[in-house]
């Protein structure tokens, strides 16, 4: 996929990264990428994946802006306040880079219409806030065989990995799944929600500024991925962690006792 003389120019910071370059953009400009939610964490992947040149965003959203939300979800702003957050982070990616296409997706995601349009993407980002959506992303993503990054924050600290579990590691083991990483899905309110425990604004960015660093990386081919490691941030102490886990023979995916897509939307 060829770049213009104006991206040539927009994108020269990448095009001379060795790591990168012109091949890399090119992949970039084809990728299509699916953001889970244009809130905190969604809000910066879908600027830095915009700024980027990534190709075609896909962004699923059911939620209206509201001003509580602009503490931390920096691609709206006041003017947007009631307006579907799929129109107004569309809106801020179209004012960022017209090069970009935007797919707004005004729908909550359920296990009716997941594995559809996930199967439509190259790469998922997942950025929702409860551990239903967590659970049926990254079912969806194993079934449809797409790569996921799985980001979430707490009120001071956050995390992410990458899920291949579609795939083996170089020992013939399969790759872990999210359910090896959290065999057991917690109900939806056990733990408080944002608007209850409270989150640091800038928080959100860095976590989703690794998701978009990652998304990157994973598109263009270069540097090590976080499968089967989940990085861990601590904002109080300023300190990243990395912890290291297994696939599992537990787990209902890959392991000695599988469920099918269906039979995994009440698992």
């Amino acid at each position: 996929m060829s770049l213009s003389a104006a991206e040539l120019e927009r994108y020269a910071r990448h095009i001379v990264l060795q790591d990168v370059g012109g091949p890399g953009q090119q992949k970039l400009k084809a990728a299509r990428v699916l953001v889970i939610g244009a809130g905190g964490l969604g809000a910066p992947v879908l600027l830095y994946l915009a700024a980027a040149g990534v190709g075609t965003l896909g962004i699923v959203d059911d939620d209206t802006v509201s001003l509580s939300n602009l503490q931390r979800q920096v691609i709206h702003d006041t003017d947007q306040i009631g307006e579907p957050k799929v129109a107004s982070a569309a809106e801020a990616i179209a004012r960022l880079n017209p090069h970009v296409k935007v797919e707004p997706h005004p729908v909550r995601l359920r296990p009716e219409n997941a594995l559809a349009l996930i199967s439509r993407y190259d790469l998922v980002i997942d950025g929702s806030d409860n551990f239903s959506t967590k659970y049926l992303v990254s079912d969806a993503c194993f079934f449809a065989k797409r790569p996921l990054l799985a980001g979430a924050v707490g009120r001071m600290d956050g995390s992410l990995t990458l899920l291949k579990p579609y795939e083996s590691d170089a020992d013939g083991q399969p790759n872990p799944t999210y359910r090896c990483l959290f065999p057991e899905r917690l109900p939806d309110g056990a733990l408080p929600t944002c608007a209850e425990a409270g989150v640091l604004g800038a928080l959100t960015g860095v976590i989703g500024a690794l998701q978009a660093m990652e998304a990157i990386k994973e598109i263009t081919s270069f540097g090590e991925g976080l499968v089967g490691r989940l990085l861990l941030y601590d904002a109080r102490a300023m300190r990243f962690e990395t912890i290291r886990y297994r696939w599992s023979r537990k787990n209902p995916l890959t392991g000695d006792k599988t469920l099918t897509y269906p039979e995994l939307a009440g698992a």
